[in-house]
């Protein structure tokens, strides 16, 4: 995360697989940090993070859905509010255009923005609100930085910013979230099944749209339009003043026109265990 409140950009392995019953899965692998991928990055996780942490190895998770019907795309909107404010562009984009979301909130997130959440929770149809952690911090171990914001640490540390979000959603929303997404999108390995323990889901991606809000809306808009079907797609909800949000409600309006088909993860989706 940014100073301003912004969170960074993360690079993804894109990878598509199909299930036997047709209906929404999710197949999700891990992607070692600095690798090809669907939406860039500004470097990967050892170019990023402080070199204490070289050793540890942080990865993040392609996932997308599996089981998508033939013909028009499917795809599932996820966008995560780190700490910041309420972009109240995407919002009301995706309400006058009813497409359903995954919004993944920090602690800090529904603290500082009551407008915003009761924007979301007057519209239970469309958006489901999921975990970011309490304090939008790392899932990775041992020590340093990812993109300046420092580490979780230790798997202790860890339980408790799933935990602490968990609750967070809870007290907001009176439902205990199902799926949880790390801050800045790295996972140390042996976090995921600590994670998973919990019994949440560990949520990944498979389309970065805004390069944690910081590219322009003609760019975030082509991104979005350009989904292929299965795509999981990643954007954000927290930065106002920035001009991702508008490309995010421009994209998701074109990709409307194509006749996609939007998901949200809380419904009939099952996802595979990442290969560790």
């Amino acid at each position: 995360m940014w100073p301003d409140g912004s969170c960074c950009a993360r690079r993804v392995l894109g990878r598509r697989g199909l299930c036997a019953s047709g209906s929404a899965a999710l197949v999700a692998s891990v992607a070692t940090p600095g690798g090809g991928a669907r939406g860039g990055a500004r470097g990967g996780a050892r170019g990023a993070a402080g070199g204490a942490l070289a050793g540890v190895g942080p990865v993040e998770l392609a996932m997308s859905l599996a089981g998508v019907p033939p013909g028009p795309p499917t795809v599932a909107l996820t966008l995560d509010a780190c700490p910041g404010g309420f972009d109240a562009r995407v919002a009301q984009a995706l309400a006058e255009l009813r497409i359903p979301a995954t919004i993944f909130v920090t602690a800090i997130w529904l603290r500082r923005n009551p407008e915003g959440l009761a924007f979301l929770r007057d519209r239970p149809d469309l958006f489901a609100i999921a975990n970011h952690g309490e304090r939008h911090v790392p899932a990775v171990l041992g020590s340093g930085t990812i993109f300046g914001i420092p580490v979780a640490g230790t798997l202790d540390r860890i339980r408790r910013e799933v935990e602490g979000g968990a609750e967070a959603v809870l007290a907001a929303t009176g439902s205990r979230p199902g799926w949880y997404r790390t801050a800045t999108g790295f996972y140390s390995v042996e976090a995921i099944p600590a994670i998973e323990a919990l019994g949440v889901r560990v949520c990944g991606y498979s389309l970065a749209a805004d390069l944690g809000a910081s590219l322009p809306a003609p760019a975030v808009a082509a991104r979005i339009a350009a989904a292929r079907s299965g795509d999981i797609i990643l954007g954000h909800i927290n930065q106002p003043n920035r001009p991702s949000g508008a490309g995010i409600a421009a994209g998701v309006a074109r990709l409307a026109a194509r006749g996609a088909r939007f998901v949200r993860l809380d419904e009939d989706v099952s996802v595979t265990q990442p290969t560790r």
